[in-house]
């Protein structure tokens, strides 16, 4: 049986953030139908623990970023299936935003956090410089008018991304999905977005490594 919302969250090690998250996303959810799906990629700690103990459906995959968000998103029930990041640095307000995207007629919904109204308090500069290089490359590549790139909390309409056929494993994911939602004509809005910092542990994000991932997915997709 489907539900009306689902929300995807890949976790490593992320016990110290989780149950502030999930506390959260259940209760600005409490008005719909919903699902909380965890793919946890093999966490030494307590995460899995208690993100059942909030309700969260767990998944297992230990292959990468991008590999757990296609696992969690092919197995979501809902209508309306979400993306979003276990280190609160996504706000669950903002998920009605999300949820609005898609409700009216998107195919795609895009948090963005340099249109109006969107902000990061947790980039660096040489992380903003690159987004925008990517950003530039992707826009001009690929005929696209993205003002965001490698930003993970979006909303898709269901059945969406199996048209995308996605293939990336690590943090190019966000990029391939801009990409060839583009190329695919998708209908795509952005909404603003402010991304706050990590609240506990360390990042998972390598600035060069993956800044060379995102640039092999670009090329990999010029070719395709």
């Amino acid at each position: 049986m489907g539900k009306y919302v689902s929300v995807v969250i890949p976790t490593l090690n992320e016990e110290k953030n989780i149950a502030s998250l999930l506390r959260e996303v259940k209760e600005e959810l409490a008005p719909y139908d919903y699902e909380i799906i965890v793919v946890d990629g093999h966490s030494k700690d307590r995460t899995v623990e208690i993100a059942r103990k909030y309700g969260a459906r767990i998944i297992y995959d230990g292959k990468g970023k991008g590999s757990a968000l296609i696992k969690g998103l092919e197995a979501a029930r809902g209508y309306i299936q979400i993306s979003m990041d276990a280190d609160l640095s996504h706000k669950p307000n903002e998920l009605k935003l999300l949820i609005a995207g898609i409700e009216s007629g998107y195919d795609i919904c895009m948090g963005s956090r340099f249109m109006e109204g969107g902000a990061s308090e947790d980039m660096p500069l040489l992380r903003i410089l690159g987004n925008k290089f990517f950003l530039a490359m992707v826009n001009t590549l690929f005929n696209a008018h993205y003002s965001d790139l490698c930003y993970g909390y979006r909303s898709f309409k269901k059945g969406i991304l199996k048209r995308l056929n996605l293939k990336e494993m690590g943090f190019g994911i966000e990029t391939e999905i801009s990409i060839k939602a583009a190329k695919n004509r998708m209908r795509i809005v952005e909404v603003p977005s402010v991304e706050k910092k990590r609240q506990f542990g360390d990042a998972k994000l390598r600035t060069f490594h993956d800044g060379f991932i995102i640039l092999r997915t670009i090329l990999g997709n010029i070719r395709d």
